[in-house]
């Protein structure tokens, strides 16, 4: 066939280019619990298709679909509805059930399918949400459960195949590249979340612009376990199905160790969130610090050989020999606990710290970082493993087909400096049912539709090759009472890098000065404490020794002198709580689903700590 314009055609591409005999797999808690030919998802989203259809659904319908973790059936059904027209509204498993409730109702969502965690606490959530949500019928598990219905009764006893595929084929005709495919809800982090209404043609353009940049082929293996309902995955996974590479999806938790994933599958290429790569890196860090003598030693430096290291960079002489040891002796057992195959890592979601890019492309795995939003389906701009195609600190060349400009109207920026617009295919429809809020971030000029993302950023010439670079979150500037604008995310991003440090929020809207909260990295602190004769009780009580609070301000005098001087952290406090998307009790945290900070909540939650620090 073609190439594909919609994005149930992508498996018909790989069914006629590169048929797979294992297309997908499922891990399930350390073992391989499923796998799907290709020939074998194309047959399930005909079955899935028909059974909707017997069911009454008509293009234009709308189901949930909510899972604990990735898996191949959520493949099928997204195939399977997509060809008829219904529309799949993906939710994510960590909200609270009032969220559910809103989402449902808005969208009118008519049966909910869910994929659940060991405990069924994602049904539990969507039950107590169908009790308020009229149009909700019946909700269906991935998994067989004496609770509710397995997904699998929507095509079971079917009886006249030849009839209901003929139907399937009408309907699939008539589907457009400019209808809605999806639903994705924003994760919210100010007020109620909102419906991005992508088309085929959003997404589908996307991929095209991308599909040459993934250094895989097909039969290669990626590795999927960011959340499905996140458009940075979702488009990635049909990516990967366009150039028909096998995809094993699991979940986060299994991922490392002897026993883990990416050790079991030894993927070639796999996307992930910095925050991921961060606890990997403090890992390593940590199990560094556990060396003794000559092996510890060379640990630090081997890691100490890193931090020069530069996108395309090569070495001759004397460095070279240091690098091929510390290739040898150290950065091999690095690689090899990804699974000893991994050819690219692209980082996404938000803002990755230079020093993990840099660290781990030293130690040859490579990094490189992409830039999206959910509205522009996703990619902006992305860097690639190609030489002259990447620098440290920037998210890369814009995407072919997709067009930025830098608007310096509205805030008072840098020199080169603005609001990042976007114009393409990519951009979305609009929100759902919300004509206002779509027309607040939709420019129209020169007669493209430009999508006002909120990020500040420029582009710069590298090499002759422009790139884009973010600064900083438009909504995210502080002001500080002497006039002064501060943008926070970089500063949070550069003393991120330290392993001591597992959050920082930095706070001095309409202060004097700037401050911070920061939470401790605790097993780090606690090697630290160990190694310096402190006492370990609880992380409460050891944020309060003297020592430790003097090695936190030695921190932030280190990487103070990186910033100017308003921007620079006068004061900080310690905080003991961890900053997590969701709650041990289910409710939602500090942290939206793709790691970001919520500033208001956490505003409000240390509003005694930081009246406390403006006395």
């Amino acid at each position: 066939m073609e190439n594909p314009t919609r994005i149930f055609d992508f498996i018909y591409y790989q069914q006629s280019h590169y048929p797979q005999d294992v297309a997908y797999i499922y891990r399930n808690e350390g073992k391989e619990a499923l796998r799907y030919s290709t020939n074998e998802v194309v047959d399930l989203a005909n079955k899935i298709s028909r059974g909707l259809l017997r069911m009454g659904l008509r293009p234009g319908d709308m189901i949930g679909t909510v899972i604990a973790k990735n898996r191949p059936e959520w493949i099928a059904l997204d195939l399977g509805m997509a060809q008829i027209g219904v529309v799949n509204v993906p939710v994510y498993p960590t909200i609270a059930s009032s969220d559910y409730v809103y989402i449902f109702n808005e969208a009118k969502i008519k049966l909910c399918f869910v994929g659940d965690d060991a405990a069924g606490s994602v049904y539990k959530k969507v039950k107590k949400a169908q009790a308020e949500v009229a149009s909700l019928a019946t909700i269906y598990t991935f998994d067989k459960v004496d609770y509710a219905p397995h997904w699998s009764d929507i095509w079971q006893n079917e009886t006249d195949t030849e009839g209901g595929q003929k139907e399937v084929e009408r309907i699939k005709a008539t589907v457009r590249p400019d209808d809605m495919a999806t639903i994705i809800y924003t994760s919210g982090t100010t007020g109620q979340p909102k419906g991005v209404m992508l088309s085929h043609d959003n997404i589908v353009s996307n991929i095209m612009s991308v599909r040459h940049l993934i250094p895989m082929k097909a039969g290669d293996r990626g590795l999927s376990f960011l959340p499905l309902n996140h458009i940075f995955e979702r488009t990635c996974s049909y990516a990967y199905m366009f150039i028909g590479a096998q995809v094993t999806f699991t979940g986060v938790d299994n991922l490392g160790g002897d026993e883990g994933d990416l050790k079991a599958v030894k993927p070639h290429f796999f996307t992930t969130v910095p925050r991921l790569l961060e606890k990997v890196y403090e890992k390593i860090y940590n199990k560094g610090l556990e060396l003794k003598g000559i092996k510890r030693s060379l640990f630090f430096w081997a890691l100490g050989l890193t931090d020069d290291y530069e996108y395309d960079k090569t070495y001759s002489g004397l460095d070279k020999i240091k690098r091929n040891i510390a290739n040898k002796l150290i950065f091999s057992k690095w690689r090899e606990a990804l699974g000893g195959c991994v050819q690219g890592i692209i980082v996404g979601a938000s803002p990755c710290p230079v020093k993990i890019a840099r660290t781990f492309s030293a130690a040859g795995i490579p990094v490189r970082e992409g830039y999206g939003m959910t509205e522009t389906s996703p990619g902006i701009a992305i860097s690639t493993f190609e030489k002259g195609r990447a620098k440290l600190g920037y998210v890369g060349p814009i995407l072919d087909g997709v067009e930025v400009t830098i608007d310096p109207s509205d805030g008072n920026y840098k020199e080169n400096e603005g609001e990042i617009l976007c114009a393409g295919r990519n951009v979305m429809m609009g929100y759902y049912n919300k004509p206002e809020e779509t027309a607040a971030v939709i420019k129209h000029k020169d007669g493209k539709r430009w999508m006002c993302t909120g990020d500040i950023g420029r582009v710069d010439d590298v090499n002759g090759v422009k790139m884009l670079k973010i600064t900083d979150r438009k909504k995210e500037l502080m002001k500080t009472s002497g006039g002064k604008y501060v943008a926070p995310a970089p500063i949070e991003n550069k003393i991120r890098e330290n392993f001591l440090v597992e959050q920082i929020m930095i706070v001095g809207d309409n202060q004097k000065f700037v401050s911070a909260l920061i939470v401790p990295a605790q097993e780090a602190l606690k090697d630290w404490c160990q190694e310096n004769g402190i006492g370990w009780t609880h992380i409460q009580e050891v944020i309060g020794h003297d020592s430790v609070v003097k090695k936190y301000k030695e921190l932030v005098n280190y990487y103070n002198p990186n910033f100017a001087k308003v921007e620079q952290i006068k004061e900080f406090r310690l905080v003991s709580d961890n900053w997590e998307p969701v709650k041990p009790d289910g409710s939602p945290g500090e942290l939206t689903p793709t790691m970001k900070l919520k500033r208001r909540v956490l505003l409000e939650k240390y509003e005694g700590v930081i009246r406390e620090i403006y006395g």
